[in-house]
């Protein structure tokens, strides 16, 4: 009898605890279309504004950063000061003879492949070669000192240096007055080192994800073409040569060439080719034996050596420069440390404004190619890099070097893959490499009067490959066509006019693909998938069940607005059924749209439901009134509403 009570009051609870249940989850399916068409005010715009100009401008401290060092003595906190401003000083902090025997060597190995490709990229950007070698010294050293990143390796990059010869020219033509051209090329480079900082001091790094990959990948193969044309006058020693950069300005300079023959020496063909050849060749063993790889790595200074020395030999008996069959680079200055550019710098008001927009050009450029290949790199070792800092010490050591100097210089992708490949474990590699390019400038200058141009020429060739990457163009065209015609576009525009109009149309393009797929007013039938609460595209998902009576269907625009409003409204009158949309956001003109559509469909007995609104959306319907005219047909989810719309169960509004 005691248990028979026992069990009563156990079933007497059992169903106190499950009417409890129940009345809570009918109060709180009560309460969900109040938590839909009841949410507070959205922030303002102002206050949009504000937020997103914190945090982007504004960085994002880690709170516990000095936190264990409050109650340390002041030399420890200094210390830690200084690392945080100078992070190779952490490096340090396990540093060995080991590590340092291991940075020497690769130092040494990047200064016996820098040196010669300095050089070259110098007479690339129509400057003298000691600016290339002056280059290879003060940037390295100041962003092995700034950066975060252990394996980028600094110095003048081939595109930058395309970029510089191509459109100063438009400016002053280099042959004809070679002093101006120098100051213009020093104070481009402070304008791009200025919009480097700012971009890293006020967290604007975000710009340069505005090149897409498609876009930097068909600029660098129109690049890599027009470095490689550019090079046919060191190649074929050209007299008369064009300085732009259009494929059918240089086409038509190498024809006019040929059809002269005392225009072009075919000797410095002869020993540009050979050594093209030579370099190419221990490459491909490099990469098919990594016991050889350090073939590809002397190669270029090796090819330097003897190409001089056969240069000697050929052109001794000449008297003149002029009369030399084999052209040489000549006199080199050298023997001191970089020279102050200071004064050189120009701020004449008829070029200035020309000179900032080149500054800017190259800037975002130079930081595309740097943090990629810094991430790459660290990637590779289980690191990081922190791109603004990557971005204010790009920018600082290009300040430093305007007025030392120095052209713009970036982070190398062949460079840091030969300080990789060589075992470097800090920036200390950067350090013995601008010294020993320092050293190399002081006493051998006297030494590459003979270098032939041919042999410059063959080196930069030799790096041309690298930057056409045809398996991604593959993959692109695979993937997204749009995305391609961004790649074909920036590739066409560079070949054939100039590197401005080809970035300017693949960004044009990536714009465009994203405006249309934004405000693109494709609709889509939602149906139900078999054996579970979710909803999905009936096209995408063909097993997906249509509910008998209601007709579920979806914007696939983010945007209901002036653009694509009244498309939407021609392509939902198609509908004759109950309807549900979810959108994200809207404007009056969508506004308007869908009490013009829900008048038509109120007429033809089609009651018209929302899903699921976003906070903007909902926030603006309710200004609007809209809602009260649909009769608060607005649900938290698509299962709910369909529900409401079948008669199961009504959500009171």
């Amino acid at each position: 009898m005691c248990r028979s009570s026992s069990d009563s009051e156990m079933v007497a609870s059992t169903k106190s605890t499950l009417n409890g249940t129940l009345e809570e989850v009918l109060d709180i399916e009560n309460n969900m279309a109040q938590w839909v068409l009841n949410p507070p005010d959205p922030p303002s715009m102002l206050r949009q504004v504000v937020d997103t100009i914190k945090d982007t401008l504004l960085p994002h401290p880690n709170p516990n950063a000095f936190s264990s060092l409050r109650n340390q003595p002041f030399s420890k906190r200094a210390f830690a000061l200084l690392q945080d401003l100078f992070p190779i000083l952490a490096s340090f902090q396990n540093y060995n003879a080991q590590k340092f025997k291991c940075d020497f060597m690769a130092g040494l190995t990047l200064a016996i492949f820098a040196i010669p490709q300095c050089m070259g990229n110098a007479t690339l950007a129509q400057l003298s070669p000691e600016y290339g070698l002056y280059t290879g010294i003060v940037p390295p050293l100041i962003y092995a000192l700034l950066a975060s990143s252990r394996e980028i390796v600094i110095g003048p990059g081939s595109v930058d240096s395309l970029l510089l010869s191509s459109m100063i020219q438009t400016l002053k033509v280099p042959i004809h007055d070679s002093i101006t051209y120098t100051q213009l090329v020093f104070t481009v480079t402070f304008f791009a080192g200025i919009f480097q900082v700012a971009f890293g001091l006020f967290r604007f790094g975000f710009l340069v994800e505005y090149l897409s990959q498609a876009t930097i990948v068909g600029f660098l193969a129109a690049a890599a073409v027009g470095i490689g044309l550019q090079q046919l006058k060191g190649l074929f020693g050209i007299v008369n040569f064009t300085n732009k950069t259009a494929l059918f300005s240089v086409v038509k300079s190498v024809w006019a060439s040929f059809k002269n023959q005392s225009e072009w020496h075919p000797y410095n063909f002869i020993i540009g080719f050979s050594f093209l050849c030579f370099i190419l060749f221990t490459r491909f063993l490099g990469k098919r034996n990594k016991k050889l790889i350090w073939l590809s790595h002397v190669a270029p200074l090796f090819s330097v050596i003897v190409s001089s020395v056969i240069a000697y030999k050929i052109n001794v008996h000449e008297h003149q420069m002029k009369d030399y069959r084999v052209e040489v680079l000549g006199p080199i200055k050298g023997g001191s440390l970089n020279p102050s550019s200071l004064y050189q710098l120009t701020f004449d008001s008829k070029v200035v404004g020309h000179l900032i927009r080149i500054g800017l050009t190259i800037a975002v450029i130079s930081l595309t190619g740097s943090i990629a290949v810094g991430r790459s790199f660290a990637s590779l070792r289980g690191r990081s890099i922190d791109p603004n800092r990557e971005v204010v010490s790009l920018g600082i050591m290009n300040i430093v070097g305007s007025l030392t100097s120095c052209y713009v210089a970036s982070g190398s992708l062949s460079r840091t893959a030969v300080n990789y490949n060589a075992g470097s474990e800090t920036m200390v590699s950067n350090i013995v490499m601008a010294l020993t390019v320092l050293m190399s400038l002081k006493f051998l200058t006297g030494l590459l009067y003979f270098t032939p141009k041919a042999i410059l020429a063959a080196i930069i060739l030799s790096a041309v490959p690298g930057l056409i990457d045809l398996n991604k163009a593959r993959e692109i065209w695979k993937v997204d066509k749009m995305d391609f015609l961004a790649c074909a576009g920036a590739f066409l525009g560079v070949l054939f006019a100039s590197a401005e109009i080809g970035l300017a149309i693949g960004i044009t393009i990536s714009f465009a693909k994203i405006i249309i797929i934004s405000i693109q007013p494709a609709i889509a039938v939602v149906g139900r998938l078999p054996g579970t609460d979710a909803f999905g595209d009936v096209e995408q998902y063909p097993m997906a069940v249509n509910i008998p009576g209601v007709l579920i269907v979806s914007l696939k625009s983010a945007w209901l607005c002036f653009a694509n409003a009244n498309l939407v409204e021609e392509r939902y009158l198609l509908i004759v059924h109950n309807n549900m949309i979810g959108l994200t956001n809207i404007d009056t003109a969508g506004i308007a749209s869908l009490v013009e559509l829900n008048k038509n469909l109120t007429s033809r007995g089609v009651k018209l439901a929302i899903a699921n609104p976003r906070w903007h959306v909902i926030h603006k319907l309710r200004l609007a009134n809209f809602v009260s005219k649909i009769e608060g047909r607005v649900f938290l989810s698509v299962g709910e509403a369909i529900d409401a719309c079948l008669g199961t169960k009504m959500v009171p509004v």
